[in-house]
């Protein structure tokens, strides 16, 4: 008898909600109708954020081949991390984070915080660079494993051609709300959504803004679009600009906050400083260098990241000192 295999899981309601931008884009000299807002922050489950999209199917292909518990990796603030321990509780399985540090802090805030509540145990790797964080990660599964545990590995960022497709899903509901885009602006970090917008759209309306989490994330991305598509994706094709970054991934870069209070000041919209506030901060600089012009259907992917905000210490402190009292 040939074996059922499962595509995926709903974690969510679909689509999710296409909303217009007039008072930001007149900020930044867009007619009223150019931009808008794909809200994959409104996803629900866990807090939000695009990382459901990829678990769908990745937790399917775990649930498919009897895994037991989740190991994945991120920072203390990752959204990924935090939304494989939501998906975990609500698919009935266990979770492992393995992230660097030297062990718990006093107080857990942002992202860490929900980790706990959602009952994640976290593996400290120390001072382990990112790239090194897979390793510890499969050595944490061959030691479940050896307890009788049955772990499955979800990628960095929930990121492969498996865990893309939810993104190209994602490009179809766009193409659906808005058939005359032009630019669909996303945060790049470990490659998965920007390949599956890739590959449901065109590299050429496809903008990644690089937040930093990979050295080359070019031809990670180029990689993963090819397997989608079955035809080759070359990284020479994709849009992308590195303008964001700063100094790290993960430090405040000023014209992030910049665009982090601009979209709040003019649409009540939040976003976080290290993901959707550096899209949005690629998207208003392509405006002004020309690369986005008037007239030209825009959309910004608000991948979430909330809690993200509330646990980045110099991002609260700065956005803080702008409370003003009355009189």
């Amino acid at each position: 008898m040939r074996e059922r295999v499962v595509e995926k899981v709903t974690l969510s309601a679909w689509p999710t909600p296409m909303e217009a931008a007039p008072r930001w884009a007149a900020e930044i000299g867009l007619a009223p109708d150019d931009l808008w807002i794909k809200r994959d922050d409104l996803t629900g489950l866990g807090g939000g954020g695009n990382k459901v999209r990829k678990l769908e199917w990745l937790v399917a292909d775990a649930l498919r081949r009897g895994a037991d518990t989740l190991v994945t990796t991120g920072g203390p603030q990752s959204n990924h991390a935090r939304l494989t321990a939501a998906v975990g509780a609500r698919a009935g399985l266990k979770v492992v984070l393995v992230m660097p540090g030297a062990g718990r802090p006093d107080e857990p805030a942002g992202n860490l915080l929900l980790d706990a509540a959602l009952a994640a145990r976290v593996v400290w790797a120390g001072d382990a660079a990112p790239g090194e964080l897979t390793g510890h990660a499969e050595k944490t599964c061959a030691e479940l494993r050896a307890e009788g545990a049955a772990p499955y590995l979800v990628p960095f960022g929930g990121s492969n051609a498996l865990g893309a497709r939810g993104y190209r899903e994602a490009g179809e509901e766009i193409l659906s709300q808005q058939p005359a885009v032009q630019h669909v602006v996303t945060a790049l970090g470990s490659g998965g959504t920007m390949a599956g917008l890739v590959a449901a759209l065109g590299a050429e309306k496809v903008l990644g803004v690089d937040v930093g989490a990979l050295p080359r994330p070019a031809p990670v991305v180029s990689a993963f679009a090819s397997e989608l598509t079955g035809s080759e994706v070359t990284a020479g094709r994709l849009r992308t600009r590195d303008d964001q970054v700063g100094q790290a991934y993960g430090v405040l870069h000023e014209p992030v906050l910049q665009a982090v209070t601009t979209v709040a000041r003019t649409e009540g919209v939040i976003l976080d400083p290290v993901y959707t506030g550096r899209a949005a901060a690629g998207l208003m600089a392509a405006v002004r260098d020309g690369d986005i012009r008037p007239g030209q259907r825009t959309v910004l992917l608000h991948t979430g990241g909330l809690p993200g905000l509330f646990g980045h210490a110099e991002a609260a402190r700065r956005i803080g000192r702008t409370l003003h009292t009355y009189p």
